[in-house]
């Protein structure tokens, strides 16, 4: 058994999530990559994968497995690129997530300045409003909001942003202002939810009101929806505080029950690699975490 073939082969099988997806990515059969992935757990003693008609899963060792083997053959390719004389050149396919707004909103500008930056660079974006696995799914890097539960991941915590309850001038001069989450009873309410009449609305431990006493008129499945709701004065919503910064500065929207807001929640970079990174990674790492830091737009309502 090639050993460093075997871990290349059980590395594709983690990042494509199963047999034929590796093969292909190798461009050999399935049964070659199988095999391999089985000599390499013969070798070692131990069961990296747990496959299943429909899924192939990582076991807790080949999680850790999977790390060492990112290492080596990052090492190995940084070797091979410095002998070249190409190390300090990103290039190959980069793939990022972040939530669908935050993506649009401060993702994308990085992502096309990156790619004038790096010619041999192509960037997969996916946006989706999930937490994506990034061993899982193959994924680099990404952006994230509110604490972080996956301790595997390295991360940079690049700024941190409130949860705000707002609304239009025009409504709150028609309708009073709340001064209170008990108040909210005699308001229009805008949520975002999975269809639930119940808006998912957090406040701090001073508040005396929980989200199932609350009854929203509307209830939405997209943020840009129900801002959109609150800007034209149908009533209140409650959003991250970056997701309506621009509304706030024009003074289309203003912020209430401000005293009553839950804790802050961090926004961090993520990726996978520790410090053994591929230079196409650090590469966007290092102008993701400097734009996001210096980004008005997250640092205005602190």
């Amino acid at each position: 058994m090639d050993r460093l073939q075997a871990m290349t082969a059980f590395l594709s099988v983690v990042d494509t999530g199963g047999f034929a997806s590796a093969a292909r990515k190798l461009q050999v059969s399935p049964s070659v990559v199988t095999r391999m992935v089985s000599d390499l757990e013969d070798a070692l003693g131990v069961r990296l994968l747990t496959r299943t008609t429909r899924i192939v899963r990582v076991t807790d060792a080949g999680i850790g497995y999977a790390d060492s083997c990112r290492r080596i053959l990052g090492d190995l390719e940084e070797a091979d690129l410095a002998v070249a004389g190409a190390q300090q050149v990103p290039r190959g396919l980069l793939s990022i997530t972040a939530s669908v707004l935050f993506g649009k909103i401060f993702v994308t500008p990085i992502v096309t300045e990156y790619l004038r930056m790096y010619d041999e660079v192509d960037v997969r974006c996916w946006f989706l409003d999930r937490i994506v696995n990034l061993i899982d799914e193959g994924i680099d890097a990404g952006v994230r909001i509110g604490e972080l539960a996956d301790s595997s991941m390295q991360a940079v915590q690049v700024a941190s942003v409130r949860r705000v309850v707002c609304a239009s001038p025009a409504y709150l001069e028609q309708h009073g202002e709340p001064r209170r989450p008990e108040d909210l009873d005699g308001h229009v309410l805008i949520s975002v939810s999975g269809g639930s009449s119940l808006p998912e609305w957090r406040f701090g431990p001073t508040a005396q009101r929980t989200a199932g006493q609350l009854h929203s008129r509307m209830a939405t499945t997209t943020n840009d929806s129900a801002i959109e709701a609150a800007v034209s004065g149908f009533g209140l919503t409650q959003v991250l505080s970056y997701q309506v910064a621009q509304q706030l500065e024009a003074g289309r929207l203003k912020i209430v029950l401000a005293d009553y807001e839950p804790p802050r929640l961090p926004i961090h970079v993520v990726h996978r690699e520790g410090r053994h990174a591929s230079r196409k990674v650090r590469a966007f790492l290092d102008l993701a975490i400097e734009r996001l830091r210096g980004n008005a737009a997250l640092n205005a309502l602190q």
